[in-house]
């Protein structure tokens, strides 16, 4: 194992189509499809020895730290369930249960409860610094099936599976989930000049309000169970979509993107009555009335960030009335760049 800082970063996504149809029991029963692309806001994670000889757990853009002993069954309940959750299951698998203290600490470019996948991709970010502090050769697909093992099945964290393999990976992404549990990540090679017009239409609106995915994946979940009619058409109905809206990216149809857009954002809304809300009904609404062509929440719902299509010139007149309301508007760009780690002198 070597020693000294280590830094890594992973990049959080866009869910453009399909987003839900990759979490169990739909996707176990059905299989899945999701169409992502990662945008220039990132996870980061940083460890380094303890000097102290304890378990140093930070995540400093929430402000919490944990000072803990560094036990090999370390619980993982506690301020920060990731970090624990990360630190135990990489020193089993990979360190053969010796506990090692580090310092390690994490921070987010959005808030928590963004609907960007920013729990799953702080522990992309941990899982990829571990695996170059620890020198571990793992490739995308370990290291997107660890996070998602730490906590689907570790943490028993409800939820789906492409944040961490979006995180992973990075670009635009076409990814199956099968019914057998066999994932397959698909890049999409989209010309330049579509991302840089779909990047020109993308305008992002934060509500103010971080939502618990937790509830709405419940809530999801409950329906199929009882094999709601409704949810379950309204599953297929974002699967097919993700298809749909493959095949405009791909032609530079964004048109067509932004159609298949609005058509999913109203079988989104079938899943649960948790998607939506007032607050969101009338920014949707405003946005539509001001040039917006389509429009959704981004990730589980209920809050979170908010995901316009508009035709760029458009956008000034659709950017003024967003800024009257309570929200924030918010400018990123699409990235190819995967999650990725490095060394780092001291400051």
């Amino acid at each position: 194992m070597k020693t000294g800082i280590v830094r890594a970063r992973a990049p959080l996504r866009l869910g453009l189509a399909g987003g839900g149809t990759d979490v169990p029991p739909y996707c176990d029963l059905h299989g899945g499809l999701v169409l992502n692309i990662a945008i220039s806001w990132y996870a980061y994670a940083t460890i380094k020895p303890s000097i102290s000889g304890k378990l140093i757990f930070r995540a400093e853009d929430l402000d919490l730290e944990e000072v803990i002993d560094p036990d090999p069954q370390l619980p993982l309940d506690g301020l920060l369930p990731l970090h624990r959750g990360v630190w135990r299951r990489l020193i089993r698998d990979f360190n053969g249960g010796e506990p090692v203290p580090v310092e390690l600490s994490s921070c987010v470019d959005v808030p928590a409860g963004s609907g960007l996948g920013s729990s799953s991709t702080v522990v992309v970010a941990m899982v990829t610094a571990f695996k170059e502090y620890f020198g571990l050769p793992l490739g995308e697909y370990e290291i997107a099936r660890l996070a998602v093992q730490i906590e689907r099945n570790d943490l028993g964290f409800k939820g789906g599976m492409q944040d961490q393999y979006a995180a992973t990976f990075g670009g635009v992404n076409f990814i199956e989930f099968n019914a057998d549990g066999h994932v397959i990540v698909n890049p999409l090679r989209v010309r330049d000049s579509i991302l840089a017009e779909l990047e020109a239409a993308v305008v992002l609106y934060f509500t103010g309000v971080s939502r618990e995915s937790a509830a709405i994946i419940e809530d999801q979940s409950k329906l199929m169970e009882t094999k709601s009619t409704g949810s379950i058409e309204a599953m297929h109905a974002l699967k097919r979509d993700a298809i749909s809206m493959k095949d405009c990216l791909l032609q530079g149809d964004l048109s067509g993107l932004a159609t298949v857009l609005g058509r999913s954002w109203e079988a989104k809304k079938r899943t649960s009555g948790r998607i939506s809300n007032p607050m969101i009904d009338a920014v949707h609404s405003l946005a539509l009335a001001n040039g917006a062509l389509a429009g959704k929440v981004s990730g589980a719902g209920g809050g979170g960030f908010m995901m316009f299509i508009v035709e760029p010139m458009m956008r000034p007149r659709l950017l003024r009335a967003l800024d009257r309301e309570h929200g924030q508007l918010m400018t990123c760009h699409f990235t190819s760049s995967s999650a990725s780690a490095w060394r780092v002198n001291d400051y």
